[in-house]
């Protein structure tokens, strides 16, 4: 049987017996009772087996427990006695100190003593040593063995070191130095050879001998100047080639990046940091050239026309960017072990002969621009032929303007966009006023300021229409300004945006950014994207720009105002535009208008004085004059037609930016700004009327006939304009009402109208008002 289940912490006794009678069962079902005795008799044996086994272990435990309390108690007393022993001792040794602190002292002083004279007798070798040295040293410079004079001088170095406080301590120095002089002097051919070979082996012996007698800025020296001979040379036989300019700038770059890459592969194995030393030899060669390359830049933008000034100093920068990149991108990968004070230095060599005209870039542009300009031609002697100019203008003005911004970010990297929005502003200003001089031209050809003596009425649509294509022309100039200036806006901000950091505030009071120390942390500054020569140069400008590119980041691209005068220039040109389209349809109109108060017919007698006033005025018809008048204003809705049928957005745009004179009258209903040629028709229908009363009102004198033939004229202008949905002006009206009213009954009617009117018109009629 199996006990041990009942030691189990999950034992239940159902189950264990159930599993005890599951096999008896299966085997003998008959025999239950008898194994169920059996269980019985066998736990109780286990359980007197149990039993037993704890009454022994009891008696067991009783009986140790005496022997481990008295083994506890010595325990207990041998502790007691060592803390007793502890405290003696303790006190023996505090009455020791107590006895000894002078002794102790004395020691201390005898050992400070002891180091003392260690120290003078080391003084004294070392001594002894500089004097064995320096009289062996000029046996061992005519060995003329480099390194073996160097370890002399280094253990002459060391001796010295130790003589600081000798009387003739500086004399020593002196004579080192000299020492270290000759042992330069007898080595530097064979530092030069070693460089100009490329001797490894050597170039190593030499720095290390020049390390220990601390003359490596002595050993660069020499190794900067056999390189930078090579290449000034190489630069000078350049400059007396017949190549141009661009050309030999090109070669002298790839000479110095060739230059580069061999140098610092043989430097890694001799210099410790042959980054910063090739960087070095690089900024001594760039300084070194003969002519420089500012006095090269300087001479050839003299010999260069004032046309072609901007475009050769881009391509003679062109080459320079090429050689920076080249640099940029093979210092890049290790720019973690270069010096970057260096490489900066390096950065400015490279782009600094560039700097003046960087800070010249807005006149340079502005002049090139007003030169391009200037051969644009707009005016022509036939009136179409100045059209078809100024449409074809619009085009090659905004990639004049395009083309200005290329050259603000590849001369400046962005940072002249001051000077490129001085330069556009000019532009704009410049084609502005040749736009208006045309535009005058163009008045003046088609006689619109002549108003001719002669009555002969012909119609000439011609200039109208050459005026709606101008007035397409301006529509076309602000769309295109519009999205030049978004163009603008957003190249602006990918391009300097990076100048301006997020700390950036225009209040403050240096307005300039500090980057903050987490920014500066965060990853190693790359000096060539970090060059800024204007924040040094010219740092209101500096200021500006920061302004512009905060405006331009908090409002959007979309919202600003960087060519609002320019804008504000086209939207006036488009306002010529529509006078001219307006005058030209007027003129024709004014020129039979202003014949009303000179004609004879008005104050003389004729056929129609002798008939009865009691004729009906019906019998009446409209004058010549008021027929042509009517007539052509009739035929104004088929002329105006391309404002409502031609789907163009040009013309749209610029029908919606202009404003036409004559706007309609103060409480007047306004369907026709719905419709651009009901808009158009409006106006010159409320100028024929205003103009019309205004020419009524110096007619000197009015016969009865005449009053009734004029009332008749302007009844027949009026159903003119109701015919075509108009409404006749208030003042037109108001006159034809005192022309038909009665003598007798004048007085009435002229209640209603202004007292002026009535007045002028009564003296026309001699009547009394």
């Amino acid at each position: 049987m199996d006990f041990s289940r009942f030691l189990s912490d999950d034992f239940e006794v159902k189950s264990w017996v159930n599993a005890a009678f599951r096999a008896v069962q299966q085997e003998a079902p008959g025999k239950v009772d008898a194994h169920a005795a059996t269980l019985v008799m066998k736990l109780q044996l286990f359980i007197q087996e149990v039993n037993n086994a704890v009454e022994e272990t009891s008696h067991q435990a009783l009986q140790n427990m005496p022997r481990v309390l008295r083994e506890v108690e010595v325990l207990k007393q041998e502790a007691t006695f060592l803390k007793e022993q502890m405290i003696l001792v303790k006190e023996d040794i505090k009455k020791f100190e107590e006895d000894t602190a002078q002794s102790m002292q004395v020691l201390v002083e005898i050992d400070q003593v002891k180091s003392r004279m260690q120290l003078a007798a080391e003084s004294l070798q070392e001594a002894d040593k500089w004097s064995t040295l320096s009289a062996d040293i000029e046996e061992t410079l005519k060995t003329q063995d480099v390194s073996m004079i160097s370890a002399k001088l280094t253990s002459m170095q060391s001796s010295l070191a130790m003589l600081v406080d000798t009387p003739d301590y500086s004399e020593k120095c002196v004579h080192l130095e000299a020492l270290k002089n000759r042992l330069e002097a007898m080595a530097s051919p064979q530092i030069v050879a070693a460089f100009n070979s490329q001797s490894v082996d050597q170039a190593k012996t030499f720095v290390k001998v020049f390390t220990e007698i601390d003359r490596m800025p002595q050993l660069l020296a020499y190794y900067y100047k056999c390189h930078k001979v090579q290449l000034v040379a190489v630069w000078q036989d350049l400059c007396q080639s017949d190549l141009s300019l661009n050309r030999q700038l090109t070669e002298l770059y790839d000479t110095l990046l060739g230059t580069w890459h061999s140098q610092l592969q043989w430097a890694t194995q001799v210099f410790r940091n042959p980054h910063e030393i090739v960087t070095v030899l690089l900024i001594q060669t760039l300084g070194a050239l003969v002519p420089s390359i500012p006095v090269c830049l300087s001479t050839a933008m003299e010999r260069t026309g004032q046309e072609t000034k901007l475009n050769k100093l881009l391509e003679l920068y062109d080459a320079t960017i090429h050689f920076a990149k080249g640099l940029e991108a093979a210092m890049l990968p290790n720019l973690k072990e270069q010096n970057l004070v260096k490489v900066m230095e390096l950065v400015e060599a490279v782009y600094g002969p560039y700097k003046p005209y960087q800070l010249e870039y807005g006149d340079l542009e502005e002049e090139n621009l007003l030169i391009q300009i200037s051969a644009v031609p707009l005016e022509h002697w036939e009136v179409i032929d100045c059209v078809q100019e100024l449409n074809h203008s619009v085009n090659k003005l905004f990639i004049l303007a395009s083309g200005a911004i290329d050259n603000c970010i590849k001369l400046t990297d962005g940072l002249g966009v001051c000077g490129l929005l001085k330069a556009l502003k000019a532009l704009f200003t410049k084609y502005t006023s040749d736009f208006t001089n045309t535009l005058q031209s163009i008045r003046k050809k088609c006689k619109l300021d002549d108003v001719l003596s002669d009555s002969l009425f012909q119609e000439d649509w011609t200039a109208f229409q050459n005026s709606v294509r101008i007035i397409t022309t301006c529509g076309e100039l602000l769309r295109q300004c519009g999205d030049f200036e978004q163009q603008l806006a957003n190249r602006i901000l990918s391009t300097a945006g990076k100048y301006l950091s997020d700390s950036y505030s225009p209040c403050s009071f240096s307005g300039f950014q500090d980057t903050s120390s987490a920014e500066k942390k965060s990853s190693v500054k790359n000096p060539w994207q970090e060059y800024n020569y204007l924040l040094k140069e010219n740092p209101s400008e500096y200021a500006s720009l920061m302004e512009t590119l905060y405006t331009l980041k908090e409002k959007g691209t979309s919202n600003h105002n960087l060519l609002s005068s320019s804008r504000s220039a086209l939207n006036r040109l488009n306002q010529l535009a529509h006078h001219l389209a307006f005058d030209s349809v007027f003129l024709r109109i004014k020129q039979q208008l202003l014949l009303v108060p000179k004609m004879e017919s008005w104050s003389s007698g004729g056929i129609g004085e002798t008939l009865t006033d009691d004729l009906p005025n019906f019998s009446l018809t409209p004058l010549e004059y008021i027929s042509n008048i009517g007539q052509y204003i009739m035929s104004l809705p088929l002329h105006l037609e391309p404002f409502v049928t031609q789907e163009d957005s040009s013309l749209e745009l610029a029908l919606h930016a202009g404003k036409l004179p004559y706007p309609p009258e103060q409480g007047d209903e306004l369907p026709e700004l719905d419709n651009m040629a009901d808009y158009w028709l409006g106006s010159i229908a409320r100028a024929t009327m205003q103009t019309y009363c205004e020419v009524i009102l110096q007619i000197p004198e009015l016969t009865v006939h005449s009053t009734k033939q004029l009332a008749t004229d302007i009844d027949y202008l009026i159903n003119v304009m109701d015919a075509l949905g108009l409404q006749p002006s208030r003042m037109l009206q108001n006159i034809v009402t005192l022309l038909k009213a009665k003598p007798e009954d004048y007085r009435q009617a002229a209640k209603s109208v202004p007292r002026r009117m009535a007045s002028s018109i009564a003296a026309m009629r001699g009547l009394e008002c």
